[in-house]
């Protein structure tokens, strides 16, 4: 009788699950706790995690699909309740008040998440505005932004909003200046309501 080759076994999905649970937990580690964002690096996060870098490549490509990933794991609740939430995120929100809940959201998420989040908008290639991230970003901003009457241009005011929610201003702010959150909340507060007054 024939001796059957065996075929090698195929890893369980549940280990494949695993892994990429311990490497975005490692990741998000290293990144909340690092000196700087550039010095994590995928040897780092392999180690960490305990698995190999092979292992790292296969699930996430590069460091930039790896950062991706983790920037929209800690983005997901935000995610939720711009889409489908109540006040003062979600879609019923009047204009004024939702396009203010939105950016302070998004610079709140930066607080928080310093080192990933000028990580991310280090990967922007050529242009950090064709960034799928920004560009999400700006649709949802724009949109909020089109039902405010008086208002002359909601694209190019979307992208000026925006610019004072951007990283490295958030880390020379926070990080350099010493500004707290709730001084950043205020600022930029303030600043929406100037731009937006009819």
């Amino acid at each position: 009788m024939p001796e059957r080759s065996e075929r090698p076994e195929r890893k369980p999905r549940a280990d494949a699950a695993r892994n990429r649970e311990a490497v975005l937990a490692a990741a998000d580690e290293l990144f909340a706790h690092c000196d700087s964002p550039e010095a994590v690096t995928m040897a780092d996060i392999a180690a960490a995690a305990g698995v190999g870098k092979a292992t790292l490549f296969r699930g996430f490509g590069d460091r930039t699909g790896l950062i991706h990933a983790l920037y929209e794991m800690r983005l997901e609740p935000i995610r939720r309740a711009i889409e489908e939430g109540a006040p003062p995120l979600g879609p019923a929100t009047p204009p004024l008040q939702r396009v203010s809940a939105l950016l302070d959201a998004v610079l709140c998420f930066k607080i928080d998440n310093r080192h990933l989040a000028l990580a991310l908008e280090g990967t922007g290639g050529d242009s950090p505005y064709a960034a799928e991230h920004y560009e999400r970003w700006h649709g949802t901003l724009q949109a909020a932004l089109e039902p405010i009457p008086g208002l002359a241009d909601s694209n190019f005011t979307a992208h000026a909003l925006l610019a004072a929610t951007r990283a490295d201003l958030v880390e020379h702010l926070v990080g350099r200046q010493g500004m707290t959150r709730e001084q950043m909340r205020a600022h930029l507060a303030a600043f929406t309501a100037r731009v937006l007054e009819p």
